[in-house]
């Protein structure tokens, strides 16, 4: 077999693997579907919730308890100017699909990437998969999303979903596998059970890790929700899109400001309440 048949072998299997789940399953993935737009919806509800100018203060308030004056008063003057270019709606939107893929893929990442820090094997197996997806172009994962979900937030969420599991996974693998050996040889020595160690040892040494694999995952989340706007997942990565087709300079700058403000809100929120965590654990 020379190698153009060997592609389009290849090809035929998988066109033929996506045609028979779309076929045999497709009540699975609607149902997948309904519930990912739910989610989404329900948290965009709570943030459309409160006017603008109520949601903005709120944020600021929020940051001034986290990170200070300076930095709250940067964040209602940003947020205000989302909404003075005419986009909070989509600024909103964006806001709710990193919020709610992010938080799926804490779920899965966090208990998964336990798993494998506590077992070399898992480790070991998780490695090349987690290298495999983080490899990839983020947009390849659009494609079979696209052809088992169709078009809209659902398939935005589980390719976001994708690219946002793997910094988590393996930055809480890493702390719990870098906890020193001589704290629990000695929590050992104490009469601990597994579980107290895994409290009361391995925890609090590995939470430092897991709070940057959380902020990794909101950032890589932000990415994807920008690309996955070609599916129109709403928010301001469909303005974006919407702008470069029609040649909208300006409307895409515009969008691209609300990002940048979007993305640095909640990385310094993020790495503000890492640093309080990791403060409280100290003492």
């Amino acid at each position: 077999m020379n190698p153009s048949d060997f592609a389009d072998a290849f090809d035929a299997t998988v066109d033929n693997g996506l045609m028979w789940l779309s076929d045999n399953a497709s009540h699975i993935f609607d149902a997948l579907n309904d519930v990912l737009k739910a989610l989404y919806q329900a948290v965009l509800w709570v943030l459309s919730l409160p006017p603008f100018y109520v949601a903005a203060l709120l944020f600021a308030l929020l940051a001034w308890r986290l990170a200070g004056r300076r930095f709250a008063i940067g964040t209602l003057a940003a947020l205000l100017l989302c909404a003075v270019m005419g986009l909070w709606p989509q600024t909103m939107s964006t806001l709710a699909l990193v919020l709610t893929a992010t938080s799926l893929a804490l779920l899965v990442g966090i208990p998964c990437g336990v798993a494998a820090g506590l077992s070399p094997t898992l480790y070991r197996i998780s490695e090349p998969v987690l290298d495999l997806i983080q490899t990839l172009p983020p947009y390849i994962y659009l494609l079979p999303a696209i052809a088992l979900l169709g078009f809209g937030a659902g398939t935005a969420l589980v390719a976001t979903f994708i690219v946002a599991v793997p910094p988590v996974l393996r930055l809480t693998a890493l702390g719990i596998r870098m906890t020193p050996k001589v704290f629990l040889e000695l929590g050992h020595a104490s009469g601990t059970t597994g579980w107290q160690q895994f409290v009361k040892i391995r925890l609090p040494f590995a939470l430092p890790s897991i709070m940057t694999g959380i902020n990794q995952s909101l950032m890589m989340a932000f990415g994807m929700v920008v690309i996955a706007g070609i599916v129109g997942s709403g928010g301001l990565g469909e303005v974006i899109y919407n702008a470069i087709r029609t040649l909208d300079i300006a409307r895409s700058i515009n969008a691209a400001i609300a990002i940048v403000v979007l993305t640095l809100i909640l990385d310094r929120l993020a790495q503000s309440g890492s640093a309080q965590e990791a403060r409280h654990e100290s003492h």
